[in-house]
């Protein structure tokens, strides 16, 4: 008999049978009725070429055949109910699993000191890479497991992707302590007439203010333009210039650089950002585990 002519459900039926050595117990034990069990053993029979089970003076007996396949039988079907229901363990005191998650130098800035903190006390053998990319490369990339999570604003991830929503980036402007915009609030010709220095970063969150704020013809006078925000809040605490930014890197720079801010004398939608990854690593548990970190650290309800 090859596999390909038995209904591998009718396995399952004739291991309970064996045990309860009873129609009625067996179908009970299954959630069948009596005359469908009766039907699947009549099929067994058919198929195995043997009666299986007989009705004795000691009620339903199984046949010589039937038990000398009753425990591989069973072990067999507890092995594929095993295999069917393997999940890799993931342990994040002891694991050493390398992550790499794509993000800008904003999220970089914003969310790795405190990321790595977390996963220093929980996780002290875990790696993070980070990596940046086109979002026409990222869908690749998550699916083919080369990025595990990507983080910010990546509106082209919408469709395809699972994702979970991070806390919004308000923006505000941004300045020297001291700079005459240092006090309170700043009328639109004040923002307008100032000099400002812009990030220009390509396919992020950023841009979309960028160019909100030129449609509003309120992008000032750029007297200097870089492709990163690493250097911007130095700039900010030893020059003059003011920049559009987010609040949260603000107000990280705010000691350290002696920045100030003010609310933009105009209104300007928060940034959505979430976590984007593949439907392949749903349901790993490591990127199960990264993605939680992630969540309560900077989800929207995080504090």
């Amino acid at each position: 008999m090859e596999l390909k002519d038995l209904d591998l459900n009718l396995l399952r039926t004739l291991d309970e049978l064996l045990r309860e050595r009873n129609v009625t117990r067996a179908a009970d034990k299954l959630g069948m009725t009596q005359a469908g069990m009766s039907n699947a053993l009549s099929r067994l029979r058919l198929v195995l070429g043997d009666e299986l089970l007989l009705r004795t003076g000691r009620g339903m007996q199984p046949t010589p055949y039937a038990e000398s396949i009753t425990e591989a039988l069973s072990e067999a079907l507890q092995q594929l109910h095993d295999v069917l229901n393997t999940r890799v363990a993931f342990d994040p005191l002891t694991s050493d699993r390398a992550f790499t998650l794509a993000m800008t130098d904003i999220g970089e800035i914003e969310y790795l000191p405190r990321l790595m903190n977390e996963i220093g006390r929980t996780a002290p053998r875990i790696s993070i890479s980070t990596v940046r990319k086109r979002e026409a490369d990222l869908k690749d990339d998550l699916e083919t497991g080369n990025a595990d999570l990507a983080m910010g604003w990546l509106p082209d991830l919408n469709t395809g992707m699972f994702q979970r929503k991070l806390g919004g980036s308000q923006y505000v402007c941004a300045f020297r302590k001291g700079h005459p915009f240092d006090k309170g609030g700043i009328t639109k010709d004040e923002y307008a007439s100032a000099d400002h220095v812009v990030v220009i970063a390509a396919s992020t969150g950023h841009m979309l203010i960028q160019r909100a704020i030129e449609q509003r013809h309120f992008e000032g006078n750029v007297r200097l333009r870089v492709p990163h925000f690493a250097a911007v809040a130095s700039i900010l605490g030893e020059t003059d210039l003011v920049a559009t930014l987010p609040l949260r890197l603000v107000n990280r720079h705010e000691l350290p650089f002696h920045l100030s801010w003010v609310p933009l004398p105009f209104e300007i939608d928060p940034i959505p950002l979430a976590i984007f990854w593949s439907a392949r690593y749903h349901r790993d548990p490591a990127n199960q585990w990264l993605r939680r970190t992630i969540v309560r650290l900077f989800g929207q309800d995080a504090p």
